[in-house]
């Protein structure tokens, strides 16, 4: 028979205490039995697993939405017709080239991985989106959750009064949500990195706002009784968590106006470069992952002008993160990953643009044990196909749940009761920690 160990928690005043007061109180009385020698050896493993979670990895996804150039950013095909008028420029590591749209990530060269072999096989932007997103192709019938849900689920803290995920600016198509791991796991998305969430600030005091939660809960009860009770917890537990997040004095998070200017100044200007020192800023008060989307990367026309003007985006805030994380002695514990759903096509188009292009293109990487100052596999001369190394979006879900300390055989049970593992094929990519 399995033994059952309790912990009694004190709840204050008589109040039912909340998830994340449950949470904090359990870290609290099993720090103590533990000192006090009484927890058994399966206990100690599990408050060792919830110490890992507290000091545990945290990730930076920067999406491209679209599908970035591979020609016009990290692997440049200067002198080859398909190459266009870009050239490329040195960088900090001795033998490695990048566009010479990516001015200030050469000189950061040393941190980045760069992966040119990337090959997919879905060329549509929904599903290519979805693939690079989950790690899965649509499924009828299944609720994938998204990597930003899964990180979150797995080594988030669930006792945090800020959300464990964050999504700034809209994810282009299918960036997906919770999926089957619920509401807890959705992403808080914000629509601008300069602003405050919306609705984040009570229109009343805390006393009488108190008071209209519990006449929304009473609300609520009755209508569960009858009807709708899934919507109902769901609901409350929005609604827990977001009454959590802003009477909560972390709510500071999001106010980039604490930054010093010589901060900001280093990101640079723009959403994006908001959107990229918000995220470091989130890290710091305990959100384990951060969504930055850059969009307009579709570039059928014109594209040598508009990548070189979306890599000004994105160029200079991506090397100060970095910079800023190194500096800060966070790097190693933090994963920064730059990629798209494709790349575009070698050959130009009659309208001087790239069409889509999943055969071939590239993803950097930063942080987390990845060994910077590399580049992983090449393509052809004209880069029409991956010659060495390939590496696919399973391939690449495996190293990044690698990194991050997670297992990537982690089955989670879906709603119909199938498991799933959050990579079902692949392997990770060795020489990225090598």
């Amino acid at each position: 028979m399995p033994l059952q160990h309790q912990i009694d928690v004190g709840l204050r005043g008589g109040r039912v205490a909340s998830r994340r007061d449950f949470l904090r109180n359990v870290g609290a009385a099993a720090t103590a039995a533990t000192a006090a020698g009484v927890l058994s050896w399966t206990d100690r493993v599990a408050l060792a697993a919830s110490d890992l979670r507290r000091r545990g990895k945290r990730c930076i996804l920067l999406w491209m939405a679209g599908g970035p150039s591979q020609f016009e950013t990290f692997n440049p095909k200067p002198g080859h017709e398909n190459g266009g008028p870009t050239k490329a420029i040195s960088t900090s590591v001795s033998g490695i080239q990048i566009s010479e749209n990516l001015p200030r990530l050469a000189k950061v060269m040393n941190e980045l991985a760069v992966i040119r072999s990337m090959a997919s096989k879905e060329g549509s932007h929904p599903r290519a989106s979805f693939l690079m997103h989950h790690g899965y192709l649509p499924m009828g019938g299944v609720k994938f959750p998204t990597l930003g849900a899964n990180v979150a689920h797995q080594i988030g803290d669930a006792s945090s009064e800020l959300p464990s995920f964050v999504r700034i600016g809209r994810g282009g198509q299918n960036p997906g949500n919770g999926g089957f791991l619920g509401v807890d796991y959705d992403p808080l998305i914000l629509a601008s990195a300069d602003r405050p969430p919306e609705n984040s600030r009570p229109t009343t005091d805390r006393a009488r706002y108190e008071r209209r939660l519990g006449l929304l809960k009473n609300l609520e009860t009755s209508f569960g009784a009858v009807e709708g009770a899934d919507v109902v917890a769901d609901h409350k537990k929005l609604i827990e968590a977001s009454s959590e997040m802003i009477l909560s004095p972390r709510m500071e998070a999001f106010d980039l106006d604490r930054e010093d200017q010589r901060t900001r100044d280093a990101y640079g200007e723009g959403q994006f470069a908001s959107g990229c020192l918000l995220a470091r800023r989130l890290l710091d008060f305990g959100v384990t992952f951060v969504e930055v989307t850059l969009n307009g990367w579709d570039t059928h026309n014109d594209n040598a002008a508009r990548t070189a003007e979306l890599c000004g985006q994105f160029d200079q805030p991506m090397a100060a993160l970095i910079s800023d994380l190194k500096q800060r002695g966070q790097l190693d514990d933090t994963l920064v990953i730059w990629m798209g759903e494709f790349g575009r096509t070698p050959r130009i188009n009659g309208r001087a643009g790239r069409d889509h292009y999943p055969r071939a293109f590239n993803v950097a990487m930063a942080g987390c044990g990845v060994r910077g100052g590399q580049v992983i596999g090449q393509t052809s001369p004209g880069g029409e196909q991956v010659t060495d190394r390939p590496v696919s979006p399973k391939d690449l879900y495996q190293s990044i749940y690698t990194a991050l300390g997670i297992n990537p055989d982690h089955e989670n049970m879906s709603l119909s009761g199938r498991p799933i593992r959050l990579v079902d094929e692949g392997a990770p990519v060795d020489e990225l920690f090598g």
